[in-house]
């Protein structure tokens, strides 16, 4: 596989400022500051190891006829290695310091301190921050206002481009090959964690540039999806369940997939058939125009019809959304009124825990005008299975 992302062409990134802008208009906001990494890269494109650490972060602050970057001394190198569609104020210090050049950059855009200033912190946003960033925006006067951001970003974010697509393609084909090559030669007796490094180990071969923690649990129906991979090791009648979270141009490739350690028995065989067979029938369905809650009740009557036990409910949701975030808006759910469009990307992932076993199938769609795209190969016909036989 190619192992360098494409460079995000400059057209692309010019239209996600300008749709930005419409929609700061739309929520009359003068100005939108942008603190978590997936929103800066984004909007930048500039790619920094400083995430890393706390130390000197950067921001960046969009008015509606510039965009800022706030950056340390320490990176102001690393910016000007290339050409930038953004203007770089410079700190020199640390957290606190970064938080005052911010509030500097706003003053300066608005010296009267009365427009209304958005920052990207909201649902399915962890942005970065301080309180010495929040209580210097909301003191700059009387009249200053701080707003979330949430409905902006996510105006803009969830519709994603061809270009966006295309990567989450290529994100998915890494973690699928990695896991078809690790499974086939896994055996009785491996452990949860040594079986995750290997797939970490073989993801980044594939290319992925990040290869953040994976589930990887081995259960006979004790199953927690959120436990980290111990040393259980691998027992025949085992089923393994994954779930991915690397990443590939920033966008991360959160797919799940199952094996069974042994053959399976033909009720097993019969359940994974009819789950995965529900899961792409309601892909197959999602028009723009519906809502999440529109879907959940196709799958309703597509789970009612094969005849399937109740699925597993903590989740509360049976899809969302996807991007440069592992899970984004909208949300698939009985309660949802979220309207899908053109553009999106949505995971869908109903799951079954059945005498001991798991069955989930995470397909990946893009919604387009007339229909969907599947952005991953569809999950095996059959189950994959492990060898049952001496380690």
């Amino acid at each position: 596989m190619e192992n360098a992302p494409p460079e995000t062409p400059a057209r692309e990134l010019f239209d996600r400022i300008k749709r930005f802008r419409e929609a700061m208009i739309e929520a009359q906001t003068d100005i939108l500051i942008v603190t978590s990494r997936a929103n800066f890269e984004y909007l930048t494109d500039h790619r920094t190891l400083s995430w890393a650490y706390q130390a000197r972060p950067c921001f960046a602050v969009v008015t509606l006829g510039e965009l800022i970057v706030v950056a340390s001394r320490a990176e102001a190198r690393n910016i000007a290695r290339a050409e930038r569609h953004f203007r770089t104020e410079v700190y020199d210090g640390f957290q606190a310091e970064a938080a005052l050049a911010v509030v500097k950059a706003v003053t300066a855009a608005d010296p009267g301190a009365t427009a209304k200033v958005a920052i990207d912190y909201g649902q399915d946003i962890m942005g970065r921050g301080s309180l010495e960033l929040v209580d210097g925006l909301r003191g700059r006067g009387p009249k200053a206002q701080l707003v979330s951001a949430e409905s902006i970003v996510w105006r803009v974010r969830s519709i994603k481009s061809r270009f966006e697509a295309e990567l989450k393609r290529r994100s998915f084909a890494i973690v699928n090959a990695a896991f078809d090559h690790v499974i086939a030669q896994a055996r009785v007796g491996v452990t949860e964690r040594a079986l995750q490094r290997q797939l970490q180990a073989q993801i980044i071969l594939n290319g992925a540039e990040r290869a953040d923690p994976i589930g990887m649990l081995f259960s006979r129906g004790d199953f927690v999806y959120s436990r980290p991979p111990s040393d259980r090791p691998l027992e025949p009648g085992h089923y393994l369940w994954t779930d991915f979270r690397s990443t590939f141009g920033g966008y991360p490739a959160d797919r799940n997939r199952i094996a069974r350690c042994g053959e399976p028995e033909s009720w097993e065989i019969a359940t994974y058939t009819s789950v995965r067979d529900v899961t792409i029938a309601l892909c197959r369905t999602i028009r723009p125009g519906q809502t999440g809650g529109d879907i959940h009740r196709t799958f309703e009557r597509l789970w009612s019809d094969a005849a399937l036990p109740p699925i597993y409910a903590a989740a509360s949701r049976i899809g969302h959304g996807g991007g440069l975030e592992v899970t984004e808006p909208p949300s698939v759910a009985a309660w949802s009124e979220e309207p899908i469009s053109a553009g999106m990307i949505l995971h869908l992932e109903p799951k079954l825990e059945r005498d001991g076993a798991v069955f989930q199938f995470e397909e990946v769609v893009f919604v387009r005008e007339d229909g969907i795209e599947f952005l991953s190969e569809l999950s095996p016909v059959c189950c994959p299975v492990i060898p049952a036989g001496q380690p």
